[in-house]
């Protein structure tokens, strides 16, 4: 796939996200995408929402857990870049017209205060690297019409991030046993989800270290100072107006948030 195509469709989601008009598969067109070549696709995509102004302060990984990959028929780990302009603080209503077909995850987000610079990088790395953790929604937002992806199509969508909202509570990591803590999932008052750290790739620090490798390979570093969402703990919630969602991770804490 040449560059020229390559910001073609970057610039297609780019429109899709800021016309919140979403687009059809890319997986479904004449040749498809390799995983590269919708890497590619992401870089251009979030490289035009840099040039209206927002700034890049952390990354995700998607598609960690069972539950998930078997809802969208995925089955490998992506990652996609936090932008400033998805942040939401716990609590904050959040406008549903201003996504496509929201869906919330609940996550473990991690809070870093050294680099790590891949490969070669454990989970003991990323925990001593990790000045604390804590609650997370992540409200994933797909621009392809209908949630209908494959791996590459999710990856182009820069992993199908919308916004992420992070609970007030941080706690240090090493006091946890990450891979134990138990997560459940509130929508209207009723328990809609419940799951464990494992359901991240097996340990919530494992799939930080799988995206400290991943990125290493390309040279590119986590940095000190940078968020990174570890994954959802259980199934896609989705989401309509009207709807409030709470969360609480054992040991961890809470986080909560509200569509209208």
């Amino acid at each position: 796939m040449s560059s020229t195509l390559h910001a073609t469709l970057g610039d297609e989601l780019y429109h899709a996200w800021r016309d919140r008009t979403p687009v059809a598969p890319f997986s479904a067109r004449t040749g498809g995408l390799s995983l590269d070549d919708a890497y590619r696709v992401q870089q251009r995509f979030v490289a035009r929402r840099i040039a209206a102004g927002e700034t890049i302060v952390g990354k995700k990984i998607g598609v960690t857990s069972q539950a998930v990959q078997d809802m969208l028929d995925v089955r490998q780990p992506d990652f996609g870049v936090l932008l400033s302009g998805m942040h939401y603080r716990a609590d904050d209503d959040i406008d549903i017209s201003t996504l496509i077909q929201p869906r919330a995850e609940g996550e473990i987000a991690f809070y870093l205060k050294h680099d790590l610079r891949g490969p070669g990088i454990d989970r003991m790395d990323v925990l001593a690297a990790t000045e604390a953790v804590g609650a997370c929604f992540e409200i994933v937002d797909s621009r392809i019409r209908d949630w209908a992806i494959r791996i590459g199509d999710t990856v182009a969508d820069n992993a199908s991030c919308g916004v992420y909202v992070l609970g007030e509570a941080r706690v240090a990591p090493h006091t946890l046993d990450l891979a134990a803590c138990r997560m459940t999932i509130d929508k209207n008052g009723a328990r809609v989800a419940e799951g464990i750290g494992a359901a991240a790739l097996g340990h919530p620090a494992d799939a930080v270290a799988w995206l400290a490798n991943t990125l290493g390979e390309l040279d590119v570093p986590l940095l000190a100072g940078e968020i990174v969402l570890s994954g959802s703990l259980a199934a896609l919630i989705p989401v309509t107006g009207g709807d409030h969602l709470q969360m609480r991770i054992e040991g961890i804490g809470s986080c909560a948030v509200r569509f209208v």
